[in-house]
């Protein structure tokens, strides 16, 4: 019987054997499946979650990475379980210690990228004075978040970071850098300024990052990261993120890359799937009752909203009429305090306020998880902003939307946005159905009535409204002078497109009831008198009537021929919303920017007779196009071209908020009378712009020293080592401790009394004798004080007792 039991117990064991031994066959099917299909993310998501059911104990997330236990911790207190595509490709890669240029759209896990290998290669905080890893951010707002995030996911490791801002106190950092930090995360002008003032040399950094790298260097940050540069070590890992990057690296060679690996994901599919994209063309002055209509209508739902607006006085404007129509809101812009900023966007985070009113400069670096709706107030004027404007919603698969308010003299770049995007620019049509995406409509008037009214009302009771209305007008208008010119090709597409009447957008037409009203005011809009006003109503001959009359005799023809060749030609249609064979050739590319750009030049002078050319003929297997299939993808992201000539127009991508910005980036000229022409104004005269140049031969300006730190010295009365790394250290002096033992003069300083405060005084410069009197001086004072009292009181009793001996004498 035992026999029998055992045979039982070792069957059901090889049975149990045999179980695994599927389980595993089925496992490493999985997985080559997850490795043939890696280019698709949802698939590969799809296969992870398969690996995850079929094993507990085995798993393809963090784990497969190669990370060790204190970093995956701190992922699962995070609550990350699965990486992200650009996490699964790059942290491999710069585990290895290779120089990486990583492209990945916005929310998708960029910051993990470069946090986790950093973590990995640190592994835990020496006590070697010196950062060993540097991570430049192009605002304070997205500087903070990496901070946070790196305190997140390094919970469970000894590193010791610190953020380096524009705005804080230099006294706090200073004293920040004499913790010995690892990791230094700051911006490129306030990191600057700090390593100028404490003369640090950088020579232990050996991990860098340059997180959003495109606006790095972009946004005019060329003098503070060349000095940066030069201040670091020739043997570091050098690391790029950015939403959209360029696959030109030629570039980028400032940066210090060395054979760099490219990483770029989703470069096919600039927007997410999950991303819907309306555009509304209206006027200007409709603007306003239109956001004013948006705003309540998503308010209704409770979703957090981002208005992008051109100019910080359109911010102004907004909040005080989204504040009189009892809508909440906080704004955000450039010359916005500090403290205020944080405020704004906390209460926004937090869900307070639901609608936030931001522009282009003040928006780059805030970070929204869980942000659901963008309004393109003012449509922008590069499509690499567009992506950048729209990437805040629809993150990890969420759904989110993208409404575009376009004016005509905008619509030029809405058409660029398309040869961006390779997508078809598609107008309303009747068999349209609301939810669909990409669609180009107008709006009813009868949406902008009742807003119209009450902006109406506004206006006529507050005298400040009407002097922002007028502030922003002009700011508009300046505005409009400095931002990028669209295609001239792009121009005169859309002009001939906004000449016939544009549908309805499909989300106004279950609202729209009075359609003949409609139909009338679309009327009275197109209107056009067939007679002028000194031919209506001029029965005799008049000067002005016999005038008009020998005009129209010799206009009239030309005007028929014209007419006459716009018909021949064909008007453009606009139903564009089907879709393109799709081709396997090469040149499939090319057809499409033919079709695009096909239209002729016109002849300035009617009475020239056109030339009949004869169609081209294009053999698909032989013929080689002039442009690349991707020239309008490179040519929206803007550095097509060198990068020192380039660098101007790309300034641009940011317009300034008020008129002193845009004018700041204009060039001043002024007249030189010696030269006897015009040259740059950049004399020296203002100390603003005044410049200095460093040990490495670059220009910095002369505000980055100002003896500060010497300063902070004298006053925190710190007689030991500077800093670490520093000009004015030894070279066998490599701790910023304190130096309690070192023998000067022979006398130990650690038995030394603590040196006097001093303080300095600001104009002379000069120590100032401090009124102030320390305890023990006190102490002292008291103490003579009652000594004194004491002897007084005993000398006034001894004279009485004299007296007493003296009459008892006698």
């Amino acid at each position: 019987m035992e026999k029998k039991k055992y045979l039982k117990k070792t069957k059901g064991r090889e049975k149990a054997s045999d179980k695994e031994m599927e389980i595993d066959s089925e496992m490493l099917e999985h997985r080559s499946e997850v490795n043939e299909n890696s280019e698709d993310e949802m698939e590969g998501f799809e296969a992870e979650k398969l690996l995850a059911a079929v094993s507990k104990n085995k798993s393809g997330g963090f784990q497969a990475l190669g990370l060790s236990h204190n970093i995956l911790k701190g992922i699962q207190k995070k609550g990350y379980k699965q990486p992200t595509p650009i996490q699964r490709k790059a942290i491999p890669v710069i585990l290895q210690g290779q120089d990486v240029v990583a492209m990945a759209r916005t929310g998708s896990g960029k910051t993990a990228a470069f946090l986790l290998p950093l973590f990995e290669r640190l592994k835990a905080h020496s006590a070697v004075t010196g950062a060993r890893a540097l991570i430049i951010a192009p605002t304070r707002e997205l500087a903070v978040q990496t901070h946070r995030f790196c305190k997140d996911l390094g919970k469970f490791t000894d590193l010791q970071s610190v953020v380096i801002l524009g705005g804080d106190a230099l006294e706090d950092q200073f004293a920040a850098m004499h913790e010995n930090p690892d990791i230094i995360i700051g911006t490129p002008g306030r990191l600057l300024h700090l390593i100028m003032e404490m003369n640090l040399k950088l020579k232990t950094v050996e991990y860098v990052v340059f997180d959003e790298a495109d606006r790095l260097f972009e946004m005019g940050f060329q003098e503070q990261m060349t000095e940066t540069l030069n201040r670091l070590p020739d043997v570091r890992q050098t690391v790029l993120f950015s939403a959209t990057l360029p696959r030109l690296l030629v570039d980028f060679a400032r940066a210090g890359l060395k054979d760099p690996t490219l990483i770029r994901l989703n470069t096919d599919s600039k927007l997410p799937d999950t991303l819907k994209t309306v555009f509304w063309v209206m006027r200007d002055e409709d603007k306003y009752p239109a956001v004013i209509h948006l705003v309540r209508t998503l308010l209704e739902n409770k979703q957090l909203t981002v208005v992008f607006v051109p100019t910080k006085h359109h911010v102004e404007y907004l909040k005080e009429i989204f504040e009189k129509a009892g809508i909440p809101c906080s704004c955000v812009y450039s010359s916005l305090d500090q403290q205020a900023r944080k405020i704004a966007v906390a209460s926004f985070k937090s869900k307070i306020v639901r609608i936030m009113l931001v522009t282009d400069v003040a928006a780059r670096g805030i970070d929204i998880p869980l942000l659901d709706h963008v309004i393109n107030f003012s449509f922008p004027a590069k499509p690499k902003l567009f992506v950048h404007r729209v990437g805040r919603v629809a993150r990890a698969g969420r759904f989110g939307t993208a409404f575009s308010f376009v004016s005509p003299d905008e619509a030029a770049y809405l058409q660029d946005l398309h040869l961006f995007l390779d997508t078809p620019l598609k107008f309303s049509d009747d068999n349209m159905t609301e939810d669909e995406s990409g669609v180009t409509g107008s709006v009813p008037e009868l949406v902008f009535d009742e807003e119209r009214s009450f902006l109406d009302s506004l206006h006529k009771t507050s005298v400040e409204l009407m002097n922002m209305k007028r502030v922003c007008s002009n700011a508009l208008q300046q505005y409009r002078k400095s931002r990028p010119t669209a295609s001239a090709e792009s121009n005169k597409r859309m002009k001939s497109l906004l000449k016939e009447t544009l549908p309805l957008h499909p989300i106004f037409r279950k609202d729209l009831i009075d359609s003949a009203r409609e139909s009338m005011i679309e009327a009275c809009k197109k209107f056009k008198p067939s007679a002028t006003i000194f031919e209506i109503g001029n029965t005799g001959k008049t000067d002005a009537a016999t005038i008009m009359k020998k005009k129209r005799q010799t206009h009239d023809t030309l005007i028929e021929k014209m007419n006459s060749d716009e018909k021949e030609k064909g008007s453009y249609k606009l139903k564009y919303a089907e879709p393109r064979p799709v081709s396997t050739l090469e040149a499939a590319d090319e057809d499409v920017i033919s079709k695009v750009f096909a239209e002729a030049t016109k002849h300035r002078l009617l009475n020239v007779k056109k030339r009949v050319k004869p169609d081209s003929f294009r053999d698909e297997k032989f013929y080689i196009p002039h442009v690349p299939s991707n020239h309008h993808f490179e040519r929206g992201l803007g550095l097509d071209k060198n990068f020192s000539r380039e660098i101007q127009s790309e300034v641009l991508d940011l317009l300034g908020e008020d008129v002193d910005d845009i004018r700041k980036n204009k060039r001043q000229m002024k007249w030189d009378r010696k030269k006897k022409r015009f040259v740059l104004d950049d004399d020296g005269s203002d100390p603003k712009n005044r410049k200095i140049r460093t040990e490495s031969g670059v220009l910095v300006p002369a505000s980055y020293k100002k003896d500060l730190y010497k300063q902070w010295k004298q006053k925190n009365n710190i007689d030991y080592g500077a800093t670490y790394n520093s000009d004015e250290e030894q070279e066998g002096d490599m701790f910023g401790k304190q130096k309690l033992f070192r023998r000067e003069l022979g006398v130990n300083q650690r038995f030394q009394p603590k040196l006097r405060r001093v303080t300095i005084d600001e104009k002379t410069g000069k120590p100032v004798k401090s009124e102030l009197k320390r305890p023990e001086v006190i102490l002292k004072e008291l103490k003579r004080k009652k000594k004194i009292k004491f002897q007084q009181k005993m000398a006034k009793k001894n004279r009485e007792q004299g007296t007493r001996r003296k009459k008892f004498k006698r």
